[in-house]
């Protein structure tokens, strides 16, 4: 599978709906060594890992590519929605994990639920994680199967999930991950965008030296009337 454009923003890849292959990984308790192996962190790039992505089963004890796992199925060539089993992602927290995935070029990963660690670092990334109910999974893991290639529309604007004959769903997410999903931005993005109301703010209140120093030495005193008399 190809990765996205590295140079193409999180913003053109979720302000719209997005169609793509579903591909099924249906494996329950997947931690983040499985999804990474320890031996491939060895450097805090985010590039490069793909190949080390589920190491364990793409590859044979020779080294090489195992045909029957599901990333190498041909129907599943370019798929860019993992549908994973219960509990994804648990184990240690490893961003690499995220990273290796993304770079393989999934942009959004399905499963009934997902290790709160790994959520977090997902949508910190930039990489979407979708909690699907007991039913919906059901649904989807039969006909990802049964009717390989089969696909999936993303709408994050709408928070909805949707296939043929009129299946959808819709999901929670939260807020502020999706405000930062479909604006294309990082938490350091978010920051840096506040940097006018920032700036504001300082205006409004100068710093005051005086009054710092004078709270530091009345030590276990009554500091918060020293900072009244000083405002």
């Amino acid at each position: 599978m190809k990765a996205p454009d590295a140079s193409a923003s999180r913003q053109a890849l979720f302000a719209r709906p997005f169609e793509s292959t579903v591909v099924p990984l249906l494996r329950d308790d997947v931690d983040t060594d499985q999804i990474i192996p320890a031996r491939y962190l060895k450097g805090t790039e985010r590039t490069g890992l793909g190949e080390g992505l589920f190491a364990g089963w793409r590859y044979l004890s020779e080294g090489q590519k195992d045909p029957e796992f599901e990333l190498h199925q041909p129907h599943f060539q370019g798929g860019q929605i993992l549908l994973g089993g219960d509990n994804f992602g648990c184990g240690s927290s490893r961003e690499h994990a995220v990273w290796a995935l993304m770079e393989q070029g999934f942009r959004v990963v399905l499963a009934p639920r997902f290790a709160d660690i790994f959520r977090t670092n997902a949508l910190g990334n930039g990489l979407l994680v979708i909690d699907l109910s007991a039913e919906s999974h059901q649904e989807l893991s039969r006909r990802a199967l049964a009717e390989a290639p089969f696909s999936c529309r993303v709408d994050l604007s709408n928070q909805e999930l949707q296939w043929a004959e009129g299946g959808r769903f819709s999901f929670q997410i939260d807020p502020f991950a999706r405000g930062c999903l479909l604006r294309g931005e990082d938490r350091l993005g978010y920051l840096l965008a506040q940097a006018s109301a920032i700036d504001a703010f300082e205006v409004n209140h100068p710093f005051r030296p005086r009054t710092l120093l004078k709270i530091a030495d009345s030590g276990d005193g009554d500091s918060g009337s020293s900072a009244r008399s000083e405002s």
